[in-house]
């Protein structure tokens, strides 16, 4: 499908005129960036607007946008350039971009040092008893207490959170992922933003471990998986993901395994699925597993022995045993297309 979706892209777009781009560049490269790569505001790749359908973005670009700072520009764009410049955002650039260590460590931000947190929450909720509710529609988070169901606070978050908030083994920090790859850390005794980094310009989803060690950034744009110091957000390690004959591939999804001390990643463009562990002095080396068909999404069973995993093209699921690396079984599932699809937790 997203190789799909960027050959029609680039068949039905044709390539930016010197107008567009310059367009772009007065109105656009400010708050998105020079190469769309995003900057105050989000990327704008096809990638990072796969939900995002062209009229849509036509409104926004005419008419702006609530609850952020996107402005309208009706007043200044004709009907057509606004339509140019939809078409432009569509299309892939030429060549693929770039996410590595110098930009991921240039985009660290410590808001709040760690150490200087108190050890008590600032409220009188119970701090094991509350919801953290994320609004897509106009990219803001709410701290909701569990028994009263009230809000404690509600923050403006990165732009399009993707994956589900994660949290801390103790519960006291959530994490929170954006599509277009910011990584939050946020405290929920003190209901304030500790740190952020953006790990990739696309990401999938992220994972926590259970030693509380490590945030695993799954990433579409580069092809790689991102390690974070859980503590700070720094960079640890960059795990390009590629195939011992070289393929490269996104990642469609990554969970942390409690029992097992180890993430485990699901890959989108080869047949492989990785269990990443860290216990007992493990450095997060990748054991592959070789499987029968690319997973788009999975779920762990409860001992998390298995993995139970399905494709978008498939209207199978997968049962594979971690230990063995083999296929258990394999059911036929009437809407298990519509699981891979819909499926961002386990």
């Amino acid at each position: 499908m997203f190789k799909f979706a960027l050959l029609l892209a680039a068949l039905v777009s044709a390539p930016a005129s010197a107008d567009t781009d310059a367009l772009y560049q007065e109105h656009c490269a400010e708050c998105h960036g020079a190469d769309r790569l995003g900057a105050m505001g989000p990327a704008l790749l096809p990638e990072n607007l796969g939900r995002l359908r062209a009229a849509k973005a036509e409104a926004i670009i005419r008419d702006g946008e609530v609850a952020s700072q996107m402005e309208g520009f009706g007043d200044k764009l004709t009907g057509e350039e606004i339509k140019d410049l939809v078409d432009y955002v569509f299309t892939p650039t030429d060549e693929v971009p770039v996410w590595d260590e110098a930009n991921i460590n240039a985009s660290h931000i410590t808001a709040v040092d760690p150490a200087t947190l108190g050890d008590k929450p600032i409220f009188d909720a119970d701090p094991l008893n509350l919801f953290v509710v994320v609004e897509s529609g106009d990219h803001h988070v709410t701290i909701l207490d569990g028994d009263r169901f009230e809000p404690l606070t509600r923050f403006q978050s990165r732009f399009a959170l993707h994956g589900g908030a994660k949290f801390s083994p103790d519960g006291r920090f959530t994490y929170l992922a954006s599509r277009d790859g910011w990584v939050t850390k946020y405290d929920l005794y003190t209901l304030q933003i500790v740190a952020e980094t953006r790990a990739a310009i696309n990401t999938r989803n992220i994972a926590v471990s259970s030693d509380g060690k490590y945030v695993l950034a799954g990433n579409t744009l580069p092809h790689n998986l991102v390690v974070l110091d859980a503590g700070d957000l720094s960079l640890i390690k960059i795990l390009p993901v590629t195939s011992a004959s070289g393929e490269s591939s996104r990642v469609s999804a990554v969970y942390n395994a409690p029992p097992r001390h180890s993430f485990v990643a699901a890959l989108k463009d080869f047949k492989e699925v990785w269990e990443l562990p860290y216990g007992d002095g493990a450095d997060l080396t990748p054991r592959r597993l070789q499987v029968d068909t690319v997973l788009d999404d999975f779920m762990f069973d409860q001992s998390y022995e298995v993995i139970i995993g399905a494709a978008r093209d498939l209207e199978k699921g997968q049962i594979i045993d971690l230990d063995t690396g083999k296929k258990r079984a394999e059911m036929n599932w009437p809407g298990c297309r519509i699981w891979a699809q819909g499926s961002h937790g386990n």
